[in-house]
């Protein structure tokens, strides 16, 4: 269960009339009784040393704000640097290319991460991922015996469990009152593609392509895909799968889909010309009908801040007539 992270302000507020009557020494005693911790809630500014709980159920503790951050996951990064806190990141993974700046930081590894260079980049702490920490759990403990303070991420799987993931590491870096702030960005533009998709009359099957053949996976419940799909009133032509599946070219024909959107496009040549050439598709409606699209893989399937532009990309893929520039 994704653990969230909420912050209590317990702030006691009197009545205009009730201080007024108020003698002196109450005055007194009330501001001797202010805690001290309530200006801090107050301000948005994390309290260090802090203790919480990461995605495995491990006690991580930070002691001073960091200023050396090691992000072992590309989404972990992102947010980071939405957060403002970017200056702090020192080293990222192989697989980041966003914000530009990244490509410039030094490279800790990918699916193996390279122990010896996190630890010489002297981090205070590293960002990992709920997605491959199991894989990683050797290369993890040696850099926690070298007294560096791991937090694994969350493996979110919805807008919810990304909003909560901006607010955990919001916390981590200090910057809870932008995490704050961009959570509710992405709620209000959520809720702006939610309403525009209410006037939505017809509404499409789709078939998502996330890898090309000779294996073919979509994605079912459970996923980023299906939830973007359900706001933009879609139908997921995959729906009775769940995660990511395999499909055989035989199964999504009978699908009949009204539109297919692939992923691949920032990846692979010519994603859209891949399927409409394959043999046995012509009659498949999205096909016929010229409604197979590419969108940005990154933006609908890296859990951060960028995923609700992905959500408005593939609306205006789908419903161009509803999405679309006037």
């Amino acid at each position: 269960m994704m653990k969230k992270y909420w912050y209590y302000i317990g702030v006691a507020c009197f009545s205009v009339g009730l201080l007024a009557g108020c003698a002196e020494e109450s005055s007194e005693e009330s501001n001797e009784e202010a805690p001290e911790e309530n200006n801090e809630e107050a301000s948005g500014e994390t309290s260090y040393p802090l203790t919480v709980e990461d995605a495995m159920e491990n006690e991580v503790e930070v002691e001073e704000d960091p200023e050396r951050i090691v992000s072992l996951m590309p989404s972990n990064t992102e947010i980071v640097f939405e957060l403002g806190a970017g200056e702090e990141v020192v080293g990222v993974s192989e697989n980041d290319n966003y914000p530009e700046e990244v490509t410039e930081l030094e490279q800790v590894g990918g699916m193996e991460i390279n122990v010896e260079k996190v630890l010489s980049l002297e981090p205070d702490l590293v960002l990992a991922h709920a997605s491959g920490a199991h894989n990683s759990q050797e290369a993890l403990d040696q850099i926690e015996e070298a007294d560096i303070p791991v937090y694994i991420v969350e493996d979110a799987t919805s807008f919810d469990g990304v909003y909560d993931t901006i607010d955990a590491i919001g916390e981590l870096v200090n910057e809870q009152a932008n995490a704050e702030e961009i959570v509710t960005g992405m709620q209000e533009d959520v809720e702006t593609v939610e309403e525009q998709a209410s006037e939505v009359e017809d509404t499409k099957s789709v078939f998502v392509e996330v890898s090309p053949e000779p294996e073919i996976f979509t994605t079912g419940t459970g996923t980023f895909m299906n939830e973007m799909l359900e706001m933009i009133q879609a139908e997921n032509a995959a729906a009775d799968e769940e995660g990511w599946v395999q499909m055989n070219e035989e199964a999504v024909i009978d699908m009949q889909p009204d539109a297919i959107v692939t992923t691949y496009g920032y990846y692979t040549d010519d994603p859209v010309g891949q399927v409409t050439g394959r043999e046995g598709w012509e009659e498949v409606p999205a096909v016929e009908n010229e409604e197979v699209i590419d969108v940005h893989s990154d933006l609908v399937t890296r859990s951060g801040p960028r995923l609700v532009e992905g959500l408005e990309e593939l609306a205006e893929a789908v419903y161009p007539d509803t999405f679309g520039d006037e």
